[in-house]
């Protein structure tokens, strides 16, 4: 019943908070997302961990693999999203 939440939970909507504060303070625009030095190192590897395995997948399929081999590269695939599909950004709430 009512509205959906916007956060899932009382830390994600801090760190909202927190980003949206420090955006307006350096006059940035709604739609800048900051992020740490680290943070940032970090996706970054895991998306070049992923093109590595989707290019390891593309090696085998060429190499006529067996149905085991494909599994344990398919496998090997979904692993190293690790977890990008948390990263998720939503927009500022109106009002």
């Amino acid at each position: 019943m009512g509205r959906p939440r916007l956060y899932c939970g009382q830390a994600c909507r801090q760190r909202a908070y927190e980003q949206r504060a420090a955006t307006a303070k350096a006059g940035l625009s709604a739609d800048v997302v900051l992020v740490t030095r680290a943070e940032l190192d970090g996706l970054q590897d895991r998306l070049y961990q992923l093109r590595c395995a989707i290019e390891d997948v593309q090696t085998l399929l060429a190499e006529k693999p067996t149905k085991a081999e494909l599994e344990q590269s398919l496998a090997d695939l979904v692993r190293s999203t690790g977890r990008l599909d948390r990263l998720w950004l939503t927009g500022r709430a109106a009002g």
